[in-house]
């Protein structure tokens, strides 16, 4: 377990101030899901999915528990009104969460489960902005599985539900990579522009919690692989690096998955050497942070080094990748 104690201790003290049987009445229905019962619930839900993406892979346990907890208190406790609203919001984000774990173990079907879970809680609240956001999340499933043009109609549909630019940009940026996939130039250009003018917009508001981290640097990787599936191969590499240069430490997924991006620009640029060091910090940050979906993806570069075994490291770098 490679979470701190101060992290544990954290998401244990609030257990002070609730009544021992509180919880248990409230499941039960005996008594109603009140607001300080609700207060623990979502700070606690904040502290787990605000644990960094190294240390979540070991706390998924406890978030599917808290889940748990959650929809037992909708089917099953005694609550009206805000309350029903705030428990419905909860497990809507509880189960986006939930799903992006899947998601990365390579278990779409049940990632899809979580999602439409969320979709409805969503719904239940009449949050159309958050529901806009799990169909983007599937949208990029559908990308990453090979389905762009199924990927373009449900990014379709989600960019119709929300207002806030930073959402915005994040649904138009992902439609971008799927018309890119599907080798539409003009689409992509003109939803990779309309993303960007939307990130640079001043909102009043503060973007919603489920896109709040798209940044700059998402749009420039991201903007990276467009151009590369477009063929403009030095532009896509410009684009990455700047990307690269801008993420922060804490997303230490998202640096895999842009870097595997990297790679695959520099092997179609034959920069070898370059592409087998992004390769292998990759492989290094996909193992540590345990998401299979992420070492897949570098696993999936092999065929492409195989034409270079005479490049020093390359065939240790495969038979690594055979093991992994």
């Amino acid at each position: 377990m490679t979470y701190s104690a101060a992290a544990l201790a954290g998401l244990g003290a609030p257990w002070v101030s609730i009544e021992p049987d509180h919880l248990a009445s409230a499941l039960s229905g005996r008594t109603t899901a009140d607001h300080e019962l609700i207060d623990w619930l979502e700070e606690t839900s904040r502290k787990l999915t605000g644990l960094p993406t190294e240390q979540r892979q070991h706390t998924i346990k406890m978030m599917d528990a808290h889940l748990a907890t959650v929809t037992d208190l909708i089917e099953g406790g005694r609550h009206s009104g805000t309350s029903t609203k705030r428990l419905h919001s909860l497990a809507a984000s509880l189960s986006t969460t939930c799903g992006w774990y899947r998601f990365d173990q390579g278990r779409h079907y049940a990632a899809g489960k979580l999602w439409t879970a969320a979709l409805h809680s969503s719904h239940a609240t009449g949050d159309r902005d958050f529901g806009a956001g799990v169909l983007s999340d599937f949208a990029y499933q559908s990308n990453w599985l090979g389905q762009p043009n199924v990927s373009v109609d449900q990014l379709g549909h989600a960019i119709t539900g929300t207002e806030h630019p930073t959402a915005r940009s994040l649904l138009l940026l992902r439609r971008a990579r799927a018309y890119a996939a599907l080798g539409e130039r003009s689409l992509c250009y003109r939803d990779l522009s309309e993303a960007e003018t939307a990130l640079s917009a001043q909102p009043v508001d503060a973007a919603p919690n489920w896109c709040s981290w798209m940044s700059p640097a998402d749009l420039a990787v991201d903007s990276g692989q467009c151009l590369l599936d477009l063929g403009q191969i030095d532009e896509a590499s410009a684009k990455m690096r700047e990307g690269l240069s801008l993420l922060p430490k804490a997303r230490d997924k998202t640096r895999g998955i842009f870097l595997t991006y990297q790679a695959r620009g520099l092997l179609q640029s034959r920069d070898i050497e370059h592409a087998l060091a992004v390769t292998e910090e990759a492989l290094e940050l996909a193992r540590r942070i345990g998401a299979e979906r992420c070492v897949a993806q570098v696993r999936d570069l092999a065929p492409s080094f195989k034409p270079y075994r005479q490049v020093a490291g390359v065939d240790d770098f495969i038979d690594k990748l055979r093991a992994a």
